[in-house]
C-alpha cells in the first residue's frame, strides 16, 4: 500500500526488534529528495500513516519510518536488508512537551519506564513509540499499582497522546463495582505470569 502513495517512489516494510518487542519500519524513499529534511519528514510521515490507516488494520501500520535517499541493494541489484539503519525511536517522538500535573509525570515516568525510552513528552503517541498490547497491561498494572486507580486498558488504546490519555484518566468514573471486581481478576492473572 505504501507504493500506492504519489509521494513514494520506493518503500518496504519489515518486522524489526525494537527495545519493546517486535514492531513495524517502514523504509521509504520519497519522490521529493526534500521530503528528506527534518521538518517535513514529519508531515510526511503523518500523511503516509494517515493513508496507510484509512486502508489496513493499525497493526499492520509501521510504527517506526525510516526515509532514505535510496533503498540500499545487494551487487545483484536485490534489497540488501542488512544494510537499512535501524529506526531511530526519537523519530517516533513528537516535539518534547513536557508533562505538568502530577499525573502527567507519573504517567510519563510509567511509559517511558516500560518503553525503555529517556523520556516520554505529552504529545508522545504509546503505540508509535513501541508500545503494543502486553505493553500496555503493564503499564496499567504500574498505574493501579503505583496510583492507586482504575485505569481500564481500552482508554490507553483509545487515547492518541499522552496528554489525551491523562485527560481520559481524570475524568474516568467507574460505571460500577463490577469495573473493579474485573481489574481485580486481571490484574491476579497478570501477577501469575
Amino acid at each position: 500500500r505504501l507504493l500506492e502513495q504519489e509521494c513514494v517512489r520506493e518503500a518496504v516494510v519489515l518486522a524489526r526488534d525494537g527495545a519493546s518487542g517486535k514492531q513495524l519500519v517502514g523504509y521509504v524513499v520519497p519522490q521529493d529528495v526534500g521530503a528528506l529534511e527534518d521538518e517535513k519528514r514529519g508531515a510526511l510521515r503523518e500523511v503516509l500513516k494517515s493513508a496507510l490507516k484509512a486502508s489496513l488494520p493499525e497493526y499492520m501500520v509501521p510504527t517506526q519510518w525510516v526515509f532514505l535517499s535510496a533503498l540500499p541493494l545487494t551487487p545483484n541489484g536485490k534489497l540488501d536488508r542488512k544494510a537499512l539503519p535501524a529506526p531511530d525511536a526519537s523519530d517516533s517522538q513528537q516535539q518534547y512537551v513536557a508533562p505538568v500535573t502530577e499525573l502527567e509525570r507519573t504517567l510519563a515516568a510509567i511509559w517511558a519506564d516500560v518503553l525503555k525510552l529517556e523520556r516520554v513528552g505529552m504529545a508522545d503517541n504509546f503505540f508509535e513509540l513501541g508500545g503494543h498490547s502486553l505493553l500496555a497491561t503493564q503499564v496499567t498494572a504500574r498505574i493501579h499499582a503505583e496510583l492507586d486507580m482504575n485505569a481500564p486498558l481500552v482508554l490507553l488504546f483509545q487515547a492518541e497522546t499522552l496528554q489525551a490519555y491523562a485527560t481520559s484518566l481524570e475524568g474516568y468514573k467507574p460505571t460500577d463495582a463490577a469495573d473493579f471486581d474485573e481489574l481485580r481478576e486481571f490484574m491476579s492473572e497478570l501477577e501469575a505470569v
